[in-house]
């Protein structure tokens, strides 16, 4: 191996954008690290480098071989793979075959023009499509991959979309009846029920701030074997390599769901769930997002709540939370919510927006 590497990716991001995500020696870069290399790319400030050497690799053929040989299949299942026209089509419909399933192909065609819909597998009015294929052709379930395939979308044969904290239920249980008192992350946004679920099967819950860099060092540090975010973004350190990697997760659910004795839609049922929302967003123009969020944590003060403020503001209530926070990757605020009731998400929802207007009275709020 060589140690490091960079990728070329706009993920989820719209057509227009692309990035990198980076990676020196075993450290992924972020924040400031991006920034002060953008700064010395800005200044013509560069190291002169010796001449290096390149090999192109075609590692499909590797790839597959290793996750047949990881994962064991105890049934067959028929899967709905939902690419969204992004470049998991190149290789999740078949690793899926390899691996004993039926699968059903939608939008597997690489466009980075996304014809068919966006590639986020986070927002709900991606999953339409999948959703009504399920329903059509009695699948066991759905997988919807984003523009570069390390987030994964799952809905149940029911078309009930199973957001990616309450699939992190059951890899953490999973990985738990091999290690008990593992550590497990997850990020900011995801519900309550998923630290007790943790904690319950004898793991160590760490909530952290969100962004696949910032997951992967903290996983480092602490020597966590699961992470995952809300996003879809999952981290398997367990019998992988602690990367995320949506068609692996695909995998681990399918061994997860065919070692079940009851179908996977029970199984998926008994997973505990709050009143919640999706992921909610706010578009703002560039740093924006980043001078509200400064003037938010300075300014707003929530007297019945207990606050974090390692990303954003999350505010936690006696029957449920609210979060703001700056996108890591577009300009805009991430908001969601989460209550016992609906009653209680409507009374959260309303202290929030008094508190965001007062910062700026002009945010068209989408709740």
């Amino acid at each position: 191996g060589t140690g490091s590497g960079v990728m070329v990716t706009g993920s989820h991001n719209p057509a227009n954008y692309n990035g990198f995500k980076m990676v020196l020696g075993d450290e992924t870069l972020a924040e400031e690290a991006i920034q002060g290399l953008r700064h010395r790319i800005e200044q013509d400030d560069y190291y002169i480098a010796d001449e290096g050497k390149y090999r192109a690799l075609d590692i499909i053929a590797d790839y597959v071989a290793r996750v047949v040989g990881d994962i064991k299949l105890s049934g067959r299942l028929k899967v709905v793979v939902d690419c969204g026209n992004g470049v998991a089509g190149v290789l999740a419909p078949a690793l899926f075959r390899k691996l004993g399933c039926d699968v059903i192909e939608l939008f597997c065609d690489v466009d980075g023009n996304f014809p068919n819909h966006h590639p986020d597998p986070g927002q709900p009015e991606n999953l339409k499509d999948m959703i009504a294929a399920v329903k059509a052709d009695g699948a066991d379930l759905g997988f919807a991959f984003d523009g570069d395939g390390d987030r994964l979308g799952v809905v149940d044969g029911r078309g009930h979309v199973i957001w990616p904290d309450r699939q992190m239920m059951l890899y953490a249980a999973d990985v738990l009846s091999r290690h008990p008192g593992a550590e497990i992350i997850y990020d900011i946004k995801c519900t309550n029920h998923l630290g007790r679920v943790i904690e319950a099967h004898g793991g160590k819950a760490q909530m952290w701030k969100t962004g696949h860099s910032l997951i992967k060092a903290k996983m480092k540090e602490s020597g966590a074997l699961l992470a995952g975010e809300m996003s879809g973004h999952i981290f398997f350190k367990e019998r992988w390599y602690g990367f995320d990697d949506g068609l692996y997760t695909g995998a681990r659910l399918l061994e997860i769901l065919t070692a079940s004795d009851v179908t996977p839609d029970e199984l998926f049922a008994t997973l505990p769930e709050a009143f919640s929302t999706p992921e909610l967003q706010v578009k703002m123009v560039e740093g924006a997002h980043h001078a509200f969020i400064k003037r938010f944590l300075a300014e707003v003060s929530f007297d019945d709540g207990e606050l974090t403020t390692i990303d954003g503001m999350r505010v936690d209530f006696d029957d449920g939370w609210g979060l703001v926070r700056a996108s890591n990757t577009t300009p805009c605020l991430v908001i969601r919510f989460e209550a016992d009731s609906e009653a209680s998400l409507k009374r959260i929802q309303g202290l929030f927006k008094a508190a965001m207007l007062s910062i700026s009275s002009d945010l068209e709020l989408p709740f």
